[in-house]
This record gives structure tokens, C-alpha cells and sequence, in this order.
């Protein structure tokens, strides 16, 4: 009895572990999907871009 019990909270936490994951991917696709737009409609280019190098630059 205790092990499908044990079974079952695992399971649950799991579930609901996924949902929360799944709402937060949601929620970044949707901020991209707005900043795209907003990209796309403006006239002006940004000044400051995120397409930056991930590297420091040499001196």
C-alpha cells in the first residue's frame, strides 16, 4: 500500500513539475514572439543589439 502511495505523490509531483516547465516555455515563445514584432515593425535599427560575441575581446 505504501509503495502505490509513495508512487502516486511521485507521479503527481512530476505532473505538476511539467506543467509548471511547459507554462514558463509557453510564456518565453511568447516574449520572443512579441519582441519579433516589434522588431519587425520598427523603422529604426537598435542600437543596441543581443547579437554581441560571447567571447571578450583581445586588447
Amino acid at each position: 500500500m505504501w509503495e502505490h502511495e509513495l508512487y502516486r505523490l511521485r507521479h503527481d509531483d512530476l505532473v505538476r513539475r511539467a506543467a509548471t516547465e511547459r507554462r514558463a516555455r509557453e510564456a518565453v515563445r511568447g516574449r520572443r514572439a512579441a519582441r519579433r514584432g516589434t522588431a519587425a515593425r520598427s523603422t529604426e535599427p537598435e542600437s543596441h543589439t543581443r547579437r554581441r560575441s560571447w567571447f571578450a575581446r583581445a586588447a
